[in-house]
């Protein structure tokens, strides 16, 4: 099958908000999970979803930090889960199945980045276990919520930080190369994105879509774990003082603009037919020959099926869960 990854002119661009990719659709009577709905760009998320007549369950690990920024949203059930905790994903997806509802949009949100060495309780790497390996449990076990919907969408949220690294089939969880925060970092995001490739290769046929997305630069809660070479590496940095100077944020996006794809890639009708699509700025993203210094377009081993379908036996083995999504 030839590839689906070019643009398809949308009319939408990088200063698209989340509100303005809604297009003003009407919601109502949807229900939606967003992970990591509580915090940065989750919660714009979250946000419009709710305000355009979603029901929206945002399950959190950190319930008191979740009542604050979600207080006053009308349409928004909090819920409690664990990524990195296979036992917390079992008990959240078992209590939505029990509601009876059906899953038109499920908007795997939730992350880490650049974080230093840190091991879940399996052993595995926190960055890939996280960003990838919870959300592919939460999906197989919220699955037969997706494929009652009767035309679902799930959304993948990677980052342009998937062209820091490939997956590296042979050592995921850094047990015999030296870490580096980066290209941990770099390969979750691919595997975000490969993951979504597969998902809606195997899912298509139960009318279950996936899309990955890379949001842009914004600065959120995922650069708490950044340090002053990081942020001078992203230009935030006064060499005269040596002090991060956040206002110094040319090319990034807001919080309202970042938000805007992933809301795009939820609702948008445009995207009807299509899937396992790489997408930015409220588009198909472009590919790209290799990770250069541009900051746009997708890379070859982010939109690979051969490496998509060899990420999925290994990630139901890591994650100790069978997903047959057909």
């Amino acid at each position: 099958m030839p590839s689906r990854q070019f643009p398809i002119r949308s009319g939408f661009g990088a200063t698209t908000t989340a509100v303005e990719a809604l297009a003003g659709r009407d919601l109502s009577g949807l229900t939606a999970i967003v992970t990591g709905g509580y915090s940065g760009l989750g919660t714009e998320t979250t946000r419009v979803l709710s305000e355009a007549g979603a029901t929206v369950v945002v399950p959190a690990r950190d319930a008191a930090k979740a009542g604050a920024a979600l207080a006053g949203m009308k349409r928004v059930e909090l819920e409690t889960l664990d990524l990195a905790d296979p036992a917390s994903i079992d008990a959240f997806a078992g209590r939505f199945l029990a509601s009876g509802r059906k899953l038109p949009i499920l908007v795997n949100s939730a992350g880490v980045m650049a974080a230093p060495l840190t091991r879940d309780a399996r052993g595995h790497e926190l960055q890939f276990a996280t960003n990838h390996l919870g959300h592919f449990r939460l999906a197989a076990r919220l699955w037969p919520a997706l494929r009652a919907a009767g035309g679902a969408r799930v959304i993948s949220v990677s980052s342009a930080g998937h062209r820091f690294a490939p997956i590296d089939f042979d050592d995921p969880n850094f047990e015999r190369r030296d870490y580096d925060k980066w290209q941990a970092y770099g390969q979750s995001k691919t595997a975000n994105a490969l993951f979504a490739l597969e998902l809606d290769r195997r899912g298509e046929s139960a009318g279950v879509r996936a899309f990955s997305v890379h949001p842009g630069g914004i600065l959120t809660d995922l650069v708490r774990h950044l340090d002053i070479e990081d942020f001078r590496r992203f230009g935030l940095v006064d060499e005269a003082t040596g002090e991060v100077r956040l206002e110094r944020r040319q090319g990034f996006k807001t919080v309202e603009q970042g938000a805007a794809t992933q809301i795009w890639c939820a609702t948008s009708p445009q995207l009807d037919g299509l899937g396992g699509v790489y997408c930015e700025d409220c588009d198909v993203a472009e590919p790209v020959r290799g990770a250069g210094e541009e900051r746009h377009g997708v890379v070859p081993w982010a939109m690979d099926p051969e490496a998509a379908a060899r990420l999925w036996p290994l990630s139901e083995r890591l994650a100790d869960i069978r997903f047959d999504a057909a």
